[in-house]
């Protein structure tokens, strides 16, 4: 059974929009990202998933906090590279954490976390997670030399960039990118890892998503966020749920 990571960082991004700042000292604001957490996790959720970016364009830390208190499953959070972050997370002591690149140009996260190039900075923060016991994920692509290096770095779980696939869904490059996604995943087992992944997944393609192998969990958010407009949040994660694990 693949295990799903509800990414509620867009509940946050619609909040921002009106109250910008606000939610930093609290007040009577909405939509509450944490209350969505919790009927994420009625309906079946098997993890939270939030990106605290650098600039704070949507989750705040106060949001963090209170979900790390709150929380009836399991917390990941997503977080750059630096010393900030990892003071919050080692402070606040999440269940998981994956490490993502980040820029404040880019919209969202457009690829993967590049663990050769940036191997000092990441085996840092992977340590320092492995010693305070909160497991750590590296988004990466499925190249062979970035797997590799996320093993050497003792890294425990990774998480596959899927955002190339879904980009190609209906163009002809579809079958590379899957294809690419299935060799990375049995590379990654082969070496030890557990296989998560996420971006871009939706209710159309996670039919061919849920068959890379090795999966453990899917993080999805955007495209459960976009369903719940119409269908209400419960609905539309037991509906995604549901079609991970036919």
């Amino acid at each position: 059974m693949i295990l799903l990571g509800v990414n509620i960082d867009h509940c946050a991004t619609v909040r921002q929009a009106r109250y910008r700042g606000a939610a930093t000292t609290g007040g009577n604001v909405e939509p509450d990202p944490v209350a969505l957490a919790l009927a994420c996790e009625r309906a079946g959720a098997d993890g939270i998933t939030i990106h605290l970016r650098e600039d704070r364009r949507h989750i705040q830390d106060r949001d963090v906090e209170r979900l790390c208190e709150v929380a009836q499953t399991r917390v990941n959070l997503e977080m750059a590279c630096t010393p900030e972050m990892t003071a919050l997370a080692l402070r606040l002591k999440p269940h998981a954490v994956c490490l993502v690149p980040e820029s404040r140009e880019e919209i969202t996260t457009e690829g993967g976390l590049d663990v050769v190039k940036h191997r000092e900075k990441v085996a840092r923060v992977t340590d320092a997670m492995n010693a305070a016991g909160i497991q750590t994920s590296l988004f990466i692509d499925a190249d062979e030399h970035q797997i590799e290096m996320s093993a050497k770095l003792h890294a425990p779980w990774i998480e596959l960039h899927t955002g190339a696939y879904a980009n190609a869904y209906h163009g002809p490059a579809r079958a590379d990118e899957f294809k690419r996604l299935c060799l990375g995943a049995t590379q990654a087992q082969a070496l030890g890892l557990v296989v998560n992944a996420g971006h871009g997944i939706n209710y159309i393609n996670i039919a061919e998503v849920r068959t890379i192998p090795h999966l453990h969990e899917l993080n999805i958010g955007h495209s459960i966020i976009s369903r719940a407009l119409f269908t209400g949040i419960e609905e539309a994660v037991r509906e995604m749920k549901a079609r991970m694990n036919p």
